[in-house]
């Protein structure tokens, strides 16, 4: 059950949809505008052909139909690339959720995989239209072209896959349920993501919420033919805080079956990030972060729960007024 009273506003109340048919210049300045003011938005016409979108979704939804038992087999030589339910992480969260994450270059562990055909279609498409809207992101910036899509690209990226379940509430014998009783329970914490962007979708049930820069939730609208999109801890620190890795979570009713798919954009593990040069002294603003390396600050990140702030770590100060850091 969520806890506290935490205040929620309306739907969709100030989350940007970008169309990316639009001429590019203008798409650009709505991709940037959106990183800086919420961290977060929704892309529709964005060109991954629907047949990729619904032929994934389907192979989800036949892969959480099979036994436990069937689903369980499914374990690749690396944790924590596998299929889980309940936990999260390593540090004791937990949702009601049940999960398949793996890495998208383990062509080991998506051979085992029935669908994965799909998976890898899938995959492609979507690292296509994250090197897009990173590209735009950087035309609009003002800084070398590539500069963010280049670290997704190497065939050493540390990309992930995760397609989440949450199921319906089970009534069975060894609990007592009270239909008439409407209780929201934590699907997946709160949290930001620690990769350079996350590019999600969903079907058609809700429970995505966003946090905005008034500390309110913003419950996101279901949308099957878009993509929502998030800036990552990555890209916050890459901007010198000018971007907002924003923290959100899914609330579960238990009432319909929930099914997301998110691709988070990891650069390889030996890459340095620091804030870009041109995003210090084109504001003329102090360097807000260090510079290390993805693998430092994903191992650092493990070592943490879920909802803990892993950028405060990583700052050269600390500024209890700065709003964009959570």
């Amino acid at each position: 059950m969520v806890k506290g009273s935490q205040k929620i506003v309306a739907v969709d109340q100030g989350i940007p949809i970008i169309d990316m048919s639009q001429e590019r210049s203008q798409v650009s300045k709505q991709i940037v505008k959106a990183c800086e003011t919420l961290g977060f938005f929704k892309v529709v016409n964005h060109g991954v052909d629907q047949t990729i979108i619904s032929r994934m979704e389907q192979e989800s939804i036949n892969f959480f139909a099979k036994s436990v038992h069937e689903k369980i087999s499914v374990k690749p030589a690396n944790q924590p690339f596998r299929y889980g339910f309940r936990d999260i992480g390593l540090k004791g969260d937990s949702g009601e959720v049940e999960y398949l994450l793996f890495h998208t270059n383990d062509p080991a562990f998506l051979s085992q995989l029935s669908f994965n055909s799909a998976v890898n279609c899938y995959i492609e498409a979507v690292n296509q239209l994250v090197s897009k809207i990173l590209d735009l992101t950087a035309e609009e910036l003002r800084v070398p072209p590539s500069t963010f899509s280049k670290l997704i690209s190497t065939v050493d990226s540390d990309s992930v896959l995760r397609v989440n379940h949450y199921p319906t509430s089970d009534c069975g014998t060894n609990r007592v349920c009270d239909k008439s009783e409407s209780v929201m329970r934590v699907g997946f914490g709160e949290h930001t993501d620690p990769q350079i962007l996350t590019v999600l979708r969903s079907n058609g049930i809700g429970g995505l919420q966003v946090l905005n820069s008034d500390r309110l939730w913003v419950p996101v609208s279901p949308d099957p033919s878009a993509f929502c999109v998030n800036v990552g801890d990555l890209l916050q620190v890459m901007t010198n805080g000018r971007f907002i890795s924003v923290k959100h979570r899914v609330l579960a009713s238990g009432k319909e079956s929930r099914l997301s798919t998110a691709y988070f954009a990891g650069p390889p593990l030996q890459a340095k990030i620091g804030p870009i040069p041109a995003m210090i002294t084109a504001v003329n603003q102090p360097r807000l972060y260090q510079t290390f390396t993805w693998g430092e600050y994903k191992k650092f990140g493990y070592s943490l729960r879920l909802e803990d702030s892993r950028l405060d770590m990583f700052r050269t100060y600390k500024d209890e007024d700065d709003v964009n850091v959570f």
